[in-house]
C-alpha cells in the first residue's frame, strides 16, 4: 500500500514529535522501506524510541532534512526543472531567479594575498 507524501504546508503542521509514520509521509517513502531503514540504522532522521514499540521522530529534524523553515512558516521556492518556454501556460507562475553565493573554502585564508 503506498501511503500520500505529504506537502510541506503539513509536514510545516506536524506536532512537535510526529510518528514514523509521518516522517515516512513527509519524506515520500513508504512504511516497509521506512522501517527497514530504521532497522539498519540508515534512517536519515534521529528515531525516538518510546516504550517498546511507539516510534517518534522530532519535527524539527524532519524540517530540517527537507530543508523548510519551522519558525516563519515560509516553505523554500521549488523550481522546476521544465524549461519556462514549455511552462508558458501555468498563468501567474513566475519562474524564481537563480541566486548562486560564495562560500569561503577550507584553503581561503582571511587576511593572505594570492
Amino acid at each position: 500500500m503506498k501511503t500520500r507524501a505529504l506537502t510541506a504546508a503539513e509536514v510545516i503542521a506536524l506536532p512537535a514529535m510526529p510518528t514514523a509514520q509521518d516522517a515516512f509521509a513527509a519524506l515520500g517513502i513508504s512504511g516497509d522501506l521506512g522501517y527497514q531503514l530504521i532497522r539498519d540504522d540508515e534512517f536519515p532522521i534521529e528515531v525516538i524510541k518510546l516504550g517498546a514499540r511507539a516510534l517518534r521522530v522530532r519535527r524539527s529534524d524532519v524540517l530540517n532534512f527537507l530543508g523548510l523553515a519551522e519558525e516563519s512558516g515560509v516553505v523554500p521556492e521549488v523550481q522546476s526543472g521544465v524549461p519556462t518556454a514549455q511552462n508558458e501556460e501555468a498563468a501567474g507562475v513566475q519562474p524564481a531567479a537563480s541566486v548562486e553565493q560564495s562560500t569561503p573554502t577550507a584553503k581561503q585564508e582571511i587576511g593572505t594575498r594570492s
